[in-house]
């Protein structure tokens, strides 16, 4: 097994954290450490911590940055089971919980974003301010242009269908989709095939199966069962959302203005859905800004 790859001014650390569905789990992270406010930062699918790494030596000297693997991908274990951002959201708590840490600083993207929505909903106490980065929100309606914009999802059907084939390639799935749909360039070919490379593993290839197959559920929760409708949002919360996303649509971040106390959505017209590494810059600003 590889070991992961260095972000300038963290180091890699180790937790065991206690699940609510699969026992003791051994999470990886990278942590700036210090005594400054803790911040955690939750990465999406294909990535892993790494997707940090632009943001990382920009802030380390201000916040305590833990950049976590979610369960299945990084180097994180692979319970095979929980593949889901309910699950997501638990197992952030249980870190924080076995760092002895009673209340962070949140950001999220993709997948790790609508996990911190979840986290924030459901454990508002333990979330201070919340960053989310191209990703839904729990109350998007299911409107026409929503409908008209299927197309976006047709990787989340290949994956839940035939993941082994997307992934095994050298060139797969994983590696096309990260070298599409940018404004700018922040994944190289080289940072592509280092994602893609980890999640040809094949517990980690069930992972992403079993994650896409929690899509489906998850899109009909939000749209149609409206899981979270009930639920309001109490946590100072910025979207930022780059819309050259070739995957996820803007119609996704509608539909929060009666849920939520304090949030606003930014739209920057020259990102694509990495982005992170597409615009750290812009990223570290409004970590700044909302964080203080």
């Amino acid at each position: 097994m590889s070991d992961p790859p260095a972000i300038e001014g963290a180091e890699h650390q180790y937790a065991e954290i206690d699940t609510l569905d699969a026992g003791r789990l051994r999470v990886h992270y990278a942590d700036s450490g210090g005594k400054n406010d803790p911040v955690i930062l939750l990465h999406g699918w294909p990535q892993h911590f790494w997707c940090w790494r632009f943001v990382v030596p920009r802030l380390a000297d201000r916040y305590r940055l833990i950049c976590p693997d979610l369960r299945g991908f990084g180097w994180t274990g692979t319970p095979g089971r929980g593949y889901d951002p309910e699950t997501f959201a638990a197992d952030t708590v249980a870190l924080m919980d076995a760092l002895g840490l009673e209340r962070v600083k949140l950001v999220g993207h993709d997948w790790g974003g609508f996990s911190g929505f979840i986290l924030a909903l459901r454990h508002p106490r333990r979330v201070e301010r919340y960053l989310a980065l191209n990703t839904p929100v729990p109350w998007a309606p299911i409107a026409p242009r929503l409908l008209l914009e299927s197309w976006r999802g047709w990787y989340t059907w290949t994956l839940a269908l035939a993941a082994p084939w997307a992934l095994r390639r050298r060139r797969g799935l994983a590696h096309w989709m990260l070298r599409h749909g940018y404004v700018h360039e922040g994944i190289t070919d080289a940072d592509a095939h280092a994602y893609a490379e980890r999640l040809r593993e094949p517990e980690r290839i069930r992972a992403s199966q079993l994650l896409y197959r929690s899509y489906q559920r998850a899109f009909l929760d939000v749209g149609i069962k409206r899981a979270y409708h009930g639920m309001r949002l109490t946590t100072p919360t910025r979207l930022v959302f780059g819309t050259n996303d070739l995957y996820v649509s803007t119609a996704l971040t509608r539909g929060w203005e009666e849920h939520a106390d304090d949030m606003t959505v930014e739209y920057v017209d020259d990102s694509g859905h990495f982005i992170p590494e597409e615009k750290p810059d812009l990223v570290v600003a409004r970590i700044r800004e909302l964080f203080g």
